[in-house]
This record gives C-alpha cells, structure tokens and sequence, in this order.
C-alpha cells in the first residue's frame, strides 16, 4: 500500500469554549418560540402537502412534491440549528442585580452611550448573536464594536478595529437595564406559501 492512502488518527484538539451561545431572556424565548411554531404548526402543514403530493403519482415530475421535500429539509435543518443554539444557550439577565466593577464596567447585557471621533453620540446594547437588530441598535457582543465596548467604563476610551479602518470613541455612560428583544411573529400565509422559491 502506498503511504498517501494511509490514514493518520486524528490529534484530539483541547477544547475551546466557543459553544457557549450568551443570550439574553427574551431572546432565549424568541428562539424557543420559533422551534415550537415549526415543530407544530409549519412541519406538519409541510408534510401534509408532500403526502398528498406523493398520493398523486409520479414524483419525478410532481413540482408539489420536490417543493414540499426541499421545505421540509429547510424546516429541519432550522429546527437543528435552534435546538443546538438552546442547549448551549447561557442565560444573562440584563437586569440582575450587580456590585463593584461589574455594575460600572461594560459586559455583555449592558447599554452603552458613548461619541464618535467627531462628537456624535450614539447608544448600543451588547447582545447575543442571535438578537442582533440593527434596528434596535443590539450588536453583538462578538462583533467589533462589541468587543471593543466590552470592559469599557463609563469615562474611559475605546479603540475600535474595524473594517473600515481604526477609530477611537468616548464612552460617556454604562447601565444595565431589560433589553427588549422582538419577540417571534409567525410569518402570515403569504409569507409561508413562499418561503424557499428563492434561487
């Protein structure tokens, strides 16, 4: 046998915690509230449609069917990737009582203000990766700016490495406050009928 078909065994790598899904109340019962909407109500409906698809004949060409099928791996798959994201889901509470450097100094679940380079203030809280909302202004806690507001007091400076180049910002104040995350909407049945069409 020649050496390039020999396997090695693989080398175990020590354990790094990057599993850890930091999360916040709300968002942890956004998350939950959309696996209980596809595990009851969307997947049902699916397979509902693909049985009655199959019961009509010839599947190679039976576009309800080959839909029905290419939904029901996307519901699945989604249905892993939330069940994964709450088993290692770590609960912080925004609004749990703090002491000492904690209740001053930035950590995930805090909101923080603080001025850009050219004076404007803007105000942000620091969430997990799966709330993040622009809209809202939640960013996460692994993204640049997160980490580099993370640790940061409320009278200090922060040097942000981003993208677009480095920038220094004030922080003018850090407070641990509910953060109010947008709870789940089931999509209404237009949205549904069209789910997966895009190519």
């Amino acid at each position: 046998m020649r050496k390039g078909f020999t396997r090695r065994p693989k080398v175990e790598e020590p354990a790094v915690n990057h599993d850890k899904n930091y999360i916040t109340p709300g968002g942890l019962e956004r998350l939950k509230d959309e696996r209980h909407f596809l595990v009851t109500k969307d997947r049902p409906a699916v397979v509902e449609v693909v049985a009655w698809a199959a019961g009509n004949g010839d599947r190679s060409e039976n576009a309800d069917y080959q839909y029905g099928k290419r939904r029901l791996r996307q519901i699945d798959g989604r249905i892993r990737f939330l069940t994964k994201r709450i088993e290692a889901a770590e609960v912080v509470d925004p609004e749990a009582p703090r002491t000492g450097l904690r209740a001053t100094k930035a950590f995930f679940g805090a909101t923080v203000r603080y001025a850009n380079a050219a004076g404007a203030e803007r105000e942000v809280s620091i969430v997990g990766t799966d709330e993040v909302n622009l809209d809202r202004n939640h960013i996460s806690w692994a993204s640049p700016l997160g980490r580099a507001l993370m640790r940061a007091t409320g009278d200090g400076e922060v040097v942000l490495h981003a993208p677009g180049g480095i920038e220094t910002l004030t922080v003018l104040e850090v407070r641990y406050e509910r953060i109010s995350v947008e709870p789940f909407r089931e999509p209404d049945e237009h949205e549904v009928a069209t789910k997966g069409l895009d190519r």
